[in-house]
């Protein structure tokens, strides 16, 4: 009897997203454990995720399942007690410390080389591309690096800062096409162990180090899909020390995945399983970060791209998970898959946005013209 009232529950809240239970459109979800109601009411999100993971439930298209799921806007119809617990700890913790910083950074960026060189393009770029005059994920994310480096007028010579470095293609591309000296910074062991391999003989100094212990000055500073790890109690933080290290006739170029609304927590499923502790800043919490350090010159958003890039990373993985299974396992690969799609349907249903920010410390003599 119990079970029937959740699923009765449950199904209610789907038809609100034209989304049906053991439906035949692409978006319907087939159920496989009727324990699955009961699961999502008691635990939210985490629970629909980990359910996923074991096997409970499948869709064949989940990024369109996603995406009508938060058009509808039922995650705001489910809130389980665990939510409530996350964001006591939140409220009064700095889970962004330096010291946990590079514990969460471990369990995703260090998962293995191999994943990434596979799903992603040829430059381990892992943020979004720019999709504008693209018709590949190689070319999506080489436009995107110019667009940044046109945003940033970098001339040869000059000296460029990049606060979360990845893999190293993005110092590499700047050292390469724009002829400048670059310091790149991680908090991945691994990341930091492939970029010096990649940009040896270039300019380019690798470092593994937490932004906090930054020291020197630069000509132009770069940040591209790092914000999203430093958390709300650290913002005007992270932009001090940005400030500090910038030139006073500098620009800072910073890309991040934006929320439509301030939060002080990340999704629960998103911080066990992929990223721990992340957590996605409001344009509110941004100019409340920028107040007073740095001049808003520029804000460019092209969230819809973030939506075809995470569909071409779910590709690249899907297409090679013969070469990884043996490695990874059937679970990790559901939930890898979760991640990727429903990422994409939070992008397509205009829930997340993608922001390139520019800023200066004390505005850009006659005015600053930003390139598309």
């Amino acid at each position: 009897m119990g079970s029937t009232k959740f699923r009765n529950k449950i199904e209610n809240l789907l038809s609100l997203a034209d989304v049906q239970i053991n439906g035949g459109r692409p978006w319907d979800i087939q159920v496989y454990n009727d324990k699955l109601y009961q699961r999502v009411m008691a635990q939210g999100s985490l629970g629909l995720g980990e359910a996923y993971m074991d096997g409970w439930w499948d869709c064949e298209r989940l990024d369109e399942f996603i995406c009508k799921i938060f058009n509808a806007k039922l995650d705001e119809k489910i809130k389980p007690l665990t939510e409530i617990f996350s964001l006591f700890k939140a409220k009064i913790c700095n889970l962004q410390s330096p010291s946990s910083c590079f514990i969460d950074c471990q369990h995703h960026y260090d998962i293995g080389n191999d994943l990434y060189q596979r799903m992603l393009d040829k430059n381990r770029i892992y943020s979004c591309g720019y999709w504008k005059n693209a018709s590949c994920l190689d070319e999506a994310q080489e436009k995107k690096l110019d667009l940044v480096c046109r945003k940033l007028l970098i001339k040869p010579g000059m000296r460029v800062l990049d606060i979360g470095c990845g893999w190293g293609g993005t110092a590499k591309f700047i050292a390469e096409h724009y002829q400048a000296d670059v310091v790149g910074i991680t908090v991945s062991e691994k990341q930091a162990n492939f970029a010096k391999k990649l940009c040896h003989g270039l300019p380019v100094d690798i470092r593994l180090e937490d932004y906090r212990s930054l020291k020197g000055v630069f000509d132009r500073i770069v940040s591209l899909g790092m914000i999203e790890h430093v958390g709300y109690k650290n913002y005007r933080t992270f932009m001090k020390v940005a400030r500090r290290c910038l030139k006073e006739n500098g620009i800072f170029v910073l890309q991040t995945i934006g929320s439509n609304q301030s939060v002080k927590k990340t999704d629960p499923w998103i911080s066990r399983y992929i990223f721990p502790n992340s957590l996605l800043p409001s344009a509110k919490q941004i100019n409340d970060a920028i107040e007073n350090i740095f001049i808003l010159e520029d804000w460019h958003n092209f969230g819809p791209d973030y939506d075809r890039t995470l569909m071409h990373w779910f590709k690249n993985f899907n297409n090679n998970w013969n070469d990884l299974k043996d490695k990874y396992g059937e679970r990790f690969y559901r939930m890898w898959k979760f991640y990727l799609l429903a990422c994409a349907g939070t992008f397509r249903a205009r829930v997340n946005q993608l922001w390139q920010i520019v800023l200066s410390p004390e505005g850009v003599p006659g005015g600053y013209c930003a390139p598309r």
